[in-house]
């Protein structure tokens, strides 16, 4: 019945199974005027969503991006899952409009080359260029300080494949925004609902391959067979949607805050609610939702519902800095942190993009700012002519 199930499901949304890359007559990157012969694919208004490369200029990462379809699905698990917590409930039904989701998390060849951008920037300060001023400050993007401590983040390794970890929730999204602008495209990380429904990819189990835990080693890296750290990127099953390591290797960020009540607070909206009313936007410093839990968790941790909230205080704990880093972590669990971006196929206003980009606290912004003022942080403006500055 659930493979039932999942079949219909991709059969009237005209998702098929092969992976294909395309674009023509459409000029926008991931849209292609025509119906794919092969591949997953998604006819919008505009044509079809298909998978693509995002190119890093300047850099030597191709981010590949895969189409999701849009639907109504139910956020959080069902009273009767076993190993369900009280914080995966009420259940709510979320209407999303289809968007691309990342094939694979953030690796370290990909956040490396954001990186860098530290040293890019602070040439560019020294030079006068792309200063930030009330007339580009909505362009205006941090890039990280180098790790106070990289034996603790690189313990396990650093290759090209891995998955990049120990980011803030802050920094992750100053990444998207450095993407988008260099890009010209809308990159972000991916509001809980959007994350959950990807991670599903049409099921209603307590994994995306079924209920049986016994199954968990085929599709995820978690603490039964990785004790030895996060592992390269796509070397287990996918999920029906074709997206790697949705289940274990790294927890990833989303862009919502927690509350121990779950969705309480959005039970009573008029149902399915939509993309931006199933967010809880964040407002304290932690407390910021990671999802699809890590080498480091047993196999409940891992389930499509399972949600873990952010601790800085305890996982800054060896972070000597006063005040505390904004974009890095120093303590486990946060060697089993890490995201993977999404892009909408309808763009959001630019009200909106700044709360998934910008500080969104006054502890964040005094970090950043202290670190600005004394020289150990960095902000330039960025744009798409930087793209060619930095090649």
């Amino acid at each position: 019945m659930r493979l039932l199930q999942i079949c219909m499901f991709l059969l009237s949304t005209c998702f098929a199974l092969s992976p294909a890359v395309g674009q023509d007559a459409v000029n926008e990157p991931g849209l292609s005027a025509t119906k794919p012969a092969s591949g997953p694919f998604v006819e919008v208004d505009r044509g079809f969503m298909v998978p693509y490369s995002v190119e890093v200029p300047g850099g030597r990462a191709a981010i590949e991006m895969v189409p999701v379809p849009g639907g109504t699905f139910l956020l959080g698990s069902p009273d009767a899952e076993e190993n369900r917590s009280e914080d995966e409930g009420p259940q709510l039904s979320v209407k999303l409009p289809p968007f691309w989701i990342a094939k694979y998390e953030t690796s370290w060849i990909e956040y490396k080359y954001y990186m860098s951008m530290y040293q890019v920037f602070k040439n560019m300060a020294s030079a006068g260029k792309r200063a930030v001023d009330d007339s580009n400050r909505v362009d205006a993007v941090t890039a990280p300080t180098a790790l106070y401590e990289p034996s603790f983040t690189f313990e396990f390794g650093d290759d090209d494949k891995l998955p990049a970890i120990t980011m803030t929730q802050f920094a992750a999204k100053q990444y998207t925004k450095w993407l988008s602008k260099l890009t010209g495209q809308q990159y972000r990380l991916p509001t809980e609902a959007e994350w959950e429904y990807a991670c599903r990819a049409g099921t209603t189990t307590a994994y995306s391959f079924g209920d049986d835990p016994s199954e968990l080693a085929d599709y995820a890296w978690f603490f039964e067979n990785s004790e030895s750290g996060p592992q390269e990127i796509g070397q287990k099953k996918p999920n029906p949607w074709g997206l790697h390591d949705m289940h274990g290797n790294v927890m990833e960020w989303v862009i919502d805050g927690y509350q121990e009540d779950g969705y309480a607070n959005r039970a009573d909206l008029t149902q399915p609610i939509g993309t931006l009313d199933s967010v809880l936007w964040p407002e304290a410093e932690e407390n910021r939702i990671v999802r699809g839990g890590s080498w480091q968790d047993d196999a409940d941790r891992l389930r499509s519902a399972a949600r873990f909230p952010s601790s800085d205080d305890d996982w800054k704990d060896q972070d000597p800095n006063i005040p505390l880093s904004p974009w890095w972590y120093t303590s486990d669990p946060a060697r089993g942190v890490g995201f993977r971006i999404v892009r909408g196929y309808e763009s959001f206003d630019n009200d909106t993009m700044k709360k998934f980009w910008d500080i969104d606290n006054e502890d964040i912004q005094m970090a950043v700012e202290i670190r600005l003022e004394e020289g150990r942080g960095v902000e330039r403006a960025v744009d798409q002519a930087m793209a060619k500055e930095i090649e």
